[in-house]
């Protein structure tokens, strides 16, 4: 049993690679068989453990409740998509989004569970951090508009350059995981030599410092809440 439900899970999952819009598409109609026949053994497991289970634990379970509203909203997202192929209407599967439940919720993903719940109690702790981190972003970027927004430079596609506060905020943002080094601070560089101190100091703030406590944070309460959660009664 454990073995064909993690089977349906990942079939179930793996459909987005087939559906619209698709890494390999696949008909419609293929895609929503293979989801329904998904759907009845999650519908069929669920049975099967309600039948072995005291009718007032069963529905005090959050699990089960979790399980029953998914398949209940993707049959709900699966027909109104068919009924509006059928009038050459496009529409987005909304339900996708509520696949992963099945493999956090059933009984045999008790460890998945116990994982998601400690990621789920580190959120809070982690705060802090992450809102010192972006009032650091948020100011290099006010200070970035304020020495580069008044000198007319442009990219080397000749689009303005850091002239909107929050592009400028998304470009220091992806600085940060270095992605856009050093293309996004050469017409500062090109002006004058000078202001690569700038990106040099934002480098070292918010990618050396503040990625590395943020890393620690998450590691050691992460660490923290897995050691003290109980095995059982995971919701």
């Amino acid at each position: 049993m454990r073995t064909a439900t993690y089977f349906f899970i990942f079939l179930n999952l793996s459909l987005a690679l087939f559906e619209e819009p698709a890494v390999y598409p696949l008909p419609f109609l293929a895609t929503s068989v293979l989801e329904v026949l998904c759907l009845l053994v999650f519908l069929g497991r669920l049975t099967h453990f309600a039948k072995v289970t005291q009718h007032s634990v069963f529905w005090k379970d959050t699990k089960n409740i979790c399980i029953m509203v998914a398949i209940l909203l993707s049959l709900t997202d699966l027909a109104i998509c068919g009924v509006l192929r059928m009038y050459d209407v496009r529409s987005i599967r909304w339900s996708r989004i509520v696949r992963p439940i099945f493999l956090i919720n059933f009984t045999e993903s008790r460890q998945i569970r116990r994982a998601f719940r400690s990621i789920r109690n580190t959120l809070p702790e982690i705060t802090y951090v992450f809102l010192l981190f972006m009032f650091s972003l948020l100011m290099f970027s006010l200070m970035a508009l304020k020495l580069f927004g008044e000198r007319n430079l442009r990219t080397a596609e000749g689009l303005p350059y850091f002239r909107n506060y929050l592009e400028i905020v998304f470009d220091l943002y992806v600085l940060v995981t270095t992605a856009n080094s050093p293309d996004v601070m050469m017409p500062a560089f090109d002006f004058s030599s000078w202001y690569a101190l700038f990106f040099i100091a934002f480098v070292i703030v918010n990618t050396y410092i503040f990625m590395s406590l943020f890393l620690a944070v998450v590691y050691n309460n992460y660490k923290k809440h897995l050691k003290v959660m109980p095995e059982e009664g995971l919701v």
